[in-house]
């Protein structure tokens, strides 16, 4: 027998559509929310647009870590809701296919995802985490040509003072430039000059050349008696850069660390109790949230078969909830034992046992219970509250059209009658 049978590519198709399309949404809300932020802090520090999407790409591995499991629960879902609402999942479960049997797809889809989003927390989002936070440092110090800002005094290495009022071509072409130079031997150079353009200096690489144009320049020197005054078509004025602090090594947080060196350093004699509490954390809470993606079929699955008669969408929300508060609940896990206030494995994987029992119950009513309904109970309060939502809707539409205006008229009726 062929071990994926029609029906089972049947099934992949119904969920890779969805799993897909779901992965790109969340993944995009994340992106946008932190892309304002990211406008705005750049805009603070005066640099370059595009280095927000350099930024933006760094983060994809993070965000890719929390897209995947849901995109995966939700794909699977909706996937067997629809099987479940056309009737066709009723004619599979008729020729002998059982639930577990129609979860091999899903199952398939699990591992290689989970391997996947592994490899991810690895290694490539300690990776990606290091470099966005190189960018942010080469932001602040001005390595990434922010350190002149428009339309303010700009000190340079204490002894330039430069203040330009507008730029062009990505801050290669400035105008209305004015700086104040001070010499080492006490010589003031006050200039002022239309426009300016930088250049490199091949012979001093700690140096740029600000070649300004139609200016004047104003020179004060302890040996000069009056100040001098130089018209000037083309000025060529060298200034130093400023010098930039190296970027600390990869590791000074724990997110930055690839797994081996977690666990290396979680049960290393020669690290701090500190360090040790945050790597096992830090250990823990990467291999629950993988190990977590294996339980998500399941969940999917017992969420996705509504109550016969019934088209409700309950399933759908209650899946989200279910994961999103489950991965605060590790977030929490991880903040506590990083203190070192409770061991690792408790905070992280009692949570994950507690979750696994609540989803392989969930999961047993829906496929070995006769007519059992993990989410019965649920479905028949949820449809209590809609129709006391109804009433009370429609209660309030009535009373306003239950007493229209008089005009009259029945007055007039009653007083000729009473006159016959």
């Amino acid at each position: 027998m062929k071990f994926l049978t029609a029906i089972d590519k049947y099934i992949a198709r119904l969920v890779f559509v969805p799993m897909l399309s779901v992965f790109v949404i969340a993944a995009s809300l994340l992106v946008l929310d932190k892309m304002l932020k990211l406008f705005d802090f750049v805009a603070t520090q005066g640099g370059p647009v595009g280095i927000v999407f350099k930024m933006l790409a760094n983060l994809m591995p993070e965000y890719a870590s929390l897209a995947i499991p849901l995109g995966l629960m939700l794909g699977i879902l909706l996937a067997f809701r629809k099987l479940a609402t056309s009737s066709e999942l009723d004619v599979m479960r008729a020729v002998g296919l059982s639930y577990t049997r129609l979860l091999r797809v899903p199952y398939i889809l699990a591992f290689v995802l989970a391997a996947l989003n592994l490899l991810i927390v690895s290694y490539v989002q300690p990776l990606s985490r290091y470099y966005y936070e190189e960018l942010q440092f080469e932001l602040r110090s001005g390595a990434l040509g922010a350190s002149i800002k428009v339309g303010e005094f700009n000190s340079l290495q204490d002894r330039t003072a430069l203040r330009v009022e507008s730029s062009r071509d990505d801050g290669r072409q400035l105008q209305g430039i004015f700086a104040r130079v001070v010499g080492k031997d006490g010589q003031i150079l006050v200039i002022s000059a239309r426009e300016g353009q930088f250049f490199a200096n091949r012979e001093n690489p700690d140096t740029v050349i600000l070649r300004l144009t139609d200016g004047q320049i104003v020179q004060e020197s302890p040996t000069i008696r009056n100040p001098r005054v130089l018209t000037f078509a083309s000025h060529d004025l060298p200034i130093d850069l400023p010098k930039i602090e190296q970027f600390r090594r990869r590791g000074d947080q724990d997110r930055e660390y690839f797994l081996p060196e977690l666990l290396h350093i979680g049960w290393s004699q020669d690290s701090t109790p500190q360090m040790r509490y945050q790597s096992l954390a830090s250990l823990h809470f990467r291999l629950v949230e993988v190990a977590m993606m294996f339980l998500l079929p399941m969940l999917a699955m017992a969420l996705a078969v509504p109550p016969k008669r019934s088209s409700s969408s309950l399933g759908v929300f209650v899946s989200i909830i279910l994961v999103v508060a489950y991965h605060k609940v590790n977030e929490y896990g991880q903040d506590v034992s990083s203190l070192g206030r409770i061991d690792p494995t408790i905070a992280l994987w009692g949570p994950f046992f507690i979750f696994a029992a609540l989803i392989m119950w969930m999961y047993w009513r829906l496929a070995y219970v006769p007519g059992g309904q993990p989410l019965g109970a649920l479905e028949t309060a949820f449809a209590k509250a809609t129709k006391v939502v109804s009433k009370l809707f429609a209660s309030r539409h009535g009373h306003h059209h239950a007493h229209p205006v008089s005009d009259g008229s029945d007055d007039d009726s009653h007083r000729t009658s009473h006159a016959a």
